[in-house]
C-alpha cells in the first residue's frame, strides 16, 4: 500500500478540502468543525455519514437531508462531512441522489485499538497468557535505572533507548505544546498525569455502544473527557507525556500538555464520523502532534473500488472512509498538526500484503477472504497522507516479532521506529518472556479494578502481581496519600507514543510565535527533525529476521530491505530525542 499513491490520487479530494474548509476559516473557533456530538449509535443500523462534493454547501446539505426525515447529528464543514440518523430503509438511496452528495454510507468502523474485544488483544497482553513470567516488581536488570527520575523510571528501558534522560537535561517540553491522544479516552485524574491534562481543550466524540461497549456508565452514554474504560490510551498518554513529579514514571516529553481528542469507543473500535471530527477538532484548536495508536476494521485495508470479494455497497463504504480520512488528516497537517502512528501489529510486509482473513470484523462473525492489491488498499490511518508510521522495537533494539515492516523502501508505510516492547526478547537473559521486556506506563484504575487486578481497597491482587502491574503512592500535604497504577502492554500502540513524545520535544525546541497561530512549529519541519535525527540501524546480517528461536512460526519470518541509513524494519532509524532538541 503506497502512501505516495494515495496522496496522487486524492488530489481532488485535497482541492475539495481547501474549498469546504474556506466556510469554516470565517466561522468563530473549534464550533465551526463540529457543530454536534456524534452520533450515538455511530455504526448501529440507521447511523450513516454523508460526504459533500467539492465545492459543496455543506449547512445546505445538511438542511435537505434533514428534510427527508434524518435526524443531523454532527456537521464537520471542515471536510464536507454530515453525520445523521434515519430509519428510513431508503435513506441511502435518497442521499445519493441530493445535490451536492459525492458519498454516503454507514457510519463504519475505520479503526480499532488492538485491544478491542471483550479478550485483551494477545499482542498487547502477551504475559497475561504465558507460564513462567516474572512479577513486573522484581528488580530490574536493564540500563533503565541510569536516567530514573521517577520512582518506577528504572523499568522504563525504553527511555534510555531514545536518549530522553539526555534530552531533558536541557528540554522537558514547554506548556505551550499540546499533545492529542487519539485513543479510547485519558484518565484525566491519574496523578501522573493531572499536572499536565488540559480539561479545557479536551474532548470526548464518541457516545458508549451498548453492543459493544457494554452497559453506560454516564448519563446519555456519553463519558466525561477526563474518563478512560480502556486503559490502551492512558497508557499511550503516560508515555508521551506523564509528569516528572516524584511519583510513577516519566513520559517522554514530561512537560508539555495533554489533550484528549477521543475517537474511540470502550471496546477500541473507532468509527468514522468520531476519528474525522476528533482530526479537524485537533488542527482548528492548535494541537501540535496528535497520536494515533489504532489501525484499521472492520476493513483490515480499505480498497478503492472494493477488493474483488467485496460488494458493490461494501465497496462504497471503504471508499468513503478512504477519501473521508484523507480529508481529515490532510485538513489536521494543513492546520500545524504532526501526526504519529502506529504501523501495526501483524507481522505483515505492508508493501506485499497477505489475503485478508479477519474482515469485516464488525459485527462479529461475517469475516471472508479478501484479495488485497498492494496498489489500491490502504491501511489506515498510518498509510493515509502526512502520518508518520513507527514500527516496534524490543530492548535489544531487534525488530518486534508481531510489528509491520515494509520492502519497497519507496512505498512511504515506515518513517522511523521506536520502543514497543517484545515480551519474547532477551533469550538466554533473565528477562526472557517477562514484563520487562515490555513498556510500563500509566493505567486507570477504574480498568484494574474491573479486570480484577486490583481489588476494592486498591491492594493489587494476586492476579494483578502475575500480570506485573505496579503502584506507588506519595502523600500530599492536606491530601493525604494518592496513589498511582501502571501496567506493562506491548505493540506499535505503545512505539507511536514514543516517537510523538520526540516529536512533540521538537517543537518546544525549535518552536516560534507565528502570530495569531500561537506557538508551534510546522509539521513538515517536525518531521525533517525526527527522521533526520533519528540513530541508523542496519538491517540484521544477511537481511532475514527468523522468530523460531522465541517459539514463533516460520510465517513472522521477516525480510529486512535498505541499509542503515534507510530500510524496512527502521526507516531512518529509532527516535533520537537527544538529537531532536539539539
Amino acid at each position: 500500500m503506497r502512501r505516495s499513491r494515495i496522496i496522487a490520487i486524492t488530489g481532488a479530494v485535497a482541492l475539495a478540502t481547501t474549498a469546504l474548509g474556506a466556510s469554516t476559516a470565517t466561522a468563530a473557533g473549534p464550533a465551526a468543525t463540529t457543530t454536534a456530538r456524534t452520533a450515538s449509535a455511530a455504526g448501529a443500523s440507521g447511523t450513516y455519514v454523508v460526504l459533500a462534493e467539492r465545492g459543496a454547501d455543506v449547512k445546505a446539505l445538511a438542511a435537505a437531508l434533514a428534510r427527508t426525515g434524518a435526524t443531523v447529528t454532527s456537521v464537520n464543514t471542515a471536510i464536507g462531512l454530515v453525520s445523521v440518523r434515519s430509519t428510513s430503509s431508503d435513506f441511502l438511496t435518497g442521499a445519493r441522489a441530493l445535490k451536492g452528495v459525492q458519498a454516503a454510507a454507514r457510519d463504519g468502523v475505520v479503526g480499532r485499538a488492538p485491544d478491542a474485544g471483550p479478550v485483551k488483544d494477545r499482542v498487547l497482553k502477551e504475559h497475561q497468557s504465558s507460564p513462567g513470567r516474572s512479577s513486573g516488581n522484581s528488580a530490574h536488570s536493564t540500563k533503565g535505572a541510569k536516567g530514573a527520575s521517577d520512582p518506577l523510571d528504572s523499568y522504563l528501558w525504553g527511555m534510555d533507548m531514545i536518549n530522553a534522560p539526555e534530552a531533558h537535561e536541557t528540554e522537558m517540553g514547554d506548556k505551550r505544546v499540546k499533545v492529542g491522544v487519539m485513543d479510547t479516552g485519558v484518565d484525566g485524574s491519574h496523578p501522573d498525569l493531572a499536572a499536565n491534562f488540559d480539561h479545557r481543550l479536551s474532548r470526548n466524540f464518541t457516545v458508549d455502544m451498548t453492543d459493544v461497549d457494554g452497559a453506560c456508565e454516564y448519563e446519555g452514554c456519553v463519558d466525561p473527557a477526563d474518563h478512560d474504560d480502556n486503559g490502551h490510551g492512558t497508557h499511550v498518554a503516560g508515555t508521551m507525556a506523564a509528569a516528572m513529579n516524584g511519583l510513577g514514571v516519566s513520559g517522554v516529553a514530561p512537560d508539555v500538555g495533554i489533550v484528549n481528542v477521543r475517537a474511540g469507543q470502550d471496546s477500541g473500535y473507532f468509527f468514522l464520523s468520531a476519528t474525522a471530527n476528533a482530526l479537524t477538532y485537533s488542527g482548528d484548536v492548535g494541537l501540535d502532534v496528535v497520536n494515533m495508536s489504532f489501525y484499521v476494521d472492520p476493513w483490515l485495508y480499505n480498497c478503492e473500488g472494493g477488493a474483488p470479494e467485496d460488494s458493490p455497497e461494501e465497496a462504497a463504504d471503504q471508499d468513503l472512509i478512504i477519501a473521508t480520512m484523507n480529508r481529515a488528516l490532510r485538513y489536521a497537517h494543513d492546520k500545524g498538526v504532526t501526526l504519529v502512528g502506529a504501523l501495526g501489529n501483524s507481522h505483515e510486509d505492508l508493501s506485499d500484503p497477505r489475503p485478508d482473513f479477519s474482515s469485516p470484523d464488525y459485527p462479529g462473525g461475517t469475516e471472508y477472504e479478501r484479495t488485497i492489491d498492494n496498489e489500491t488498499c490502504f491501511d489506515l490511518p498510518v498509510e493515509g497522507p502526512h502520518v508518520i508510521g513507527v514500527s516496534a522495537l524490543g530492548p535489544s533494539e531487534r525488530k518486534a516479532d508481531f510489528s509491520n515492516y515494509a520492502t519497497d523502501l519507496d512505498s512511504g508505510e515506515i518513517e522511523v521506529s521506536a520502543p514497543g516492547g517484545w515480551f519474547r526478547d532477551g533469550l538466554g537473559t533473565d528477562t526472557y518472556r517477562t514484563v520487562e521486556n515490555e513498556i510500563l506506563s500509566t493505567a486507570p484504575l477504574n480498568v484494574m479494578q474491573d479486570e480484577g487486578q486490583v481489588d476494592e481497597n486498591g491492594d493489587i491482587t494476586p492476579l494483578g502481581e502475575s500480570f506485573g502491574t505496579m503502584k506507588d503512592c506519595r502523600t500530599v500535604p492536606g491530601k493525604g496519600e494518592e496513589c498511582g497504577y501502571y501496567q506493562f502492554l506491548q505493540g506499535t500502540s505503545m512505539a507511536s507514543p514514543h516517537a510523538a513524545g520526540v516529536a512533540a520535544l521538537a517543537v518546544s525546541a525549535h518552536g516560534k510565535v507565528m502570530g495569531k497561530a500561537g506557538f508551534g512549529l510546522a509539521p513538515d519541519t517536525v518531521r525533517e527533525v525526527l527522521m533526520g535525527t533519528a540513530t541508523d540501524h542496519a538491517c540484521p546480517a544477511g537481511g532475514t529476521q527468523s522468530y523460531t528461536d522465541v517459539g514463533r512460526s516460520a510465517e513472522f519470518t521477516a525480510t529486512c530491505v535498505g541499509n542503515a541509513d534507510f530500510n524496512g524494519f527502521y526507516g531512518d532509524g529509532i527516535v533520537n530525542a537527544l538529537g531532536a532538541v539539539s
